[in-house]
């Protein structure tokens, strides 16, 4: 799995588990939908920190809550290397 996809599987799970929608999610973070969803499609692959950190806000979650997720703590960036 790639590392733009785990932020998507993140949020998609962290939604699911508090019954939020990915519309409900834009309003409640400020985050612009279209924004959102470019991230949960795949469009974007590199969100910025302060896009996350809203988002992690949203949730109820400090940045390092939010990125304190087993599959962001177990990738490899040498993987991205060997891709390239």
């Amino acid at each position: 799995m790639d590392y733009a996809n785990i932020y998507v599987e993140r949020i998609r799970s962290l939604c699911e588990t508090r019954g939020i929608s990915i519309n409900k999610l834009a309003i409640m973070s400020n985050v612009k939908q279209s924004t959102l969803d470019n991230i949960m499609r795949g469009l974007t692959k590199n969100p910025r920190v302060k896009t996350l950190h809203k988002i992690a806000i949203a949730f109820n979650m400090t940045l390092a809550e939010f990125l304190d997720y087993p599959p962001l703590n177990a990738y490899s960036f040498d993987d991205d290397e060997a891709e390239e």
